[in-house]
């Protein structure tokens, strides 16, 4: 069912990004299973999450011009942010993938939303917490993962919004609007 998705990804990403698509992938599965969503579902997006990360800035350009997309003032600065974008169009428009919960986890995961649904959290803590991870603060996310979903969310949220702040980088408002909507 992966096969063909697996090779796609191996003819578009570096070893190591491939890796991390895999590692997200097998981590995606269990937060599902474990906080009750469709494993199959999170395991593709898990997969799929990074698909255009290795792809030029002249190349995820293209994908925005073609299909309309057009960037808001931090996206435009913050380049980090294109390849979710672009991921999302590319899977809908080039792999033919219609289902908005897995199209809209992928477009989400850099940033997050209000009101993100269940997908939307697992894919943005699965890329958090995969197994290659190994930034500082990790483990404590993993450890908050095993209490709750929700607090391992937050947690995640406040890690980005604090690390982009001390780094004097712009921070999107889907991520505080994100932060703002979690109750514990």
């Amino acid at each position: 069912m992966y096969e063909e998705y697996i090779e796609i990804l191996k003819s578009r990403l570096n070893e190591k990004r491939f890796e991390h698509s895999l590692n997200v992938a097998k981590k995606a599965r269990e937060i599902a299973v474990r906080y009750g969503a469709d494993e199959n579902k999170a395991y593709l997006a898990g997969l799929l999450h990074d698909i255009c990360k290795n792809d030029s800035e002249e190349k995820m350009l293209q994908i925005f011009d073609k299909f309309g997309i057009i960037l808001d003032n931090v996206q435009v600065v913050s380049k980090k942010l294109w390849h979710s974008i672009a991921g999302a169009a590319y899977i809908e428009h080039f792999l033919n993938i219609s289902d908005k919960e897995l199209l809209d986890s992928v477009r989400y995961h850099t940033t997050s939303r209000e009101n993100a649904t269940l997908m939307d959290k697992i894919i943005y803590i699965a890329d958090f917490v995969s197994d290659e991870r190994n930034f500082d603060g990790v483990d404590e996310l993993r450890q908050a993962l095993d209490e709750s979903l929700e607090l391992c969310y937050k947690n995640a949220l406040s890690m980005s919004i604090n690390v982009l702040s001390s780094e004097q980088c712009p921070i999107h408002a889907d991520t505080f609007k994100a932060y703002n909507c979690v109750t514990l």
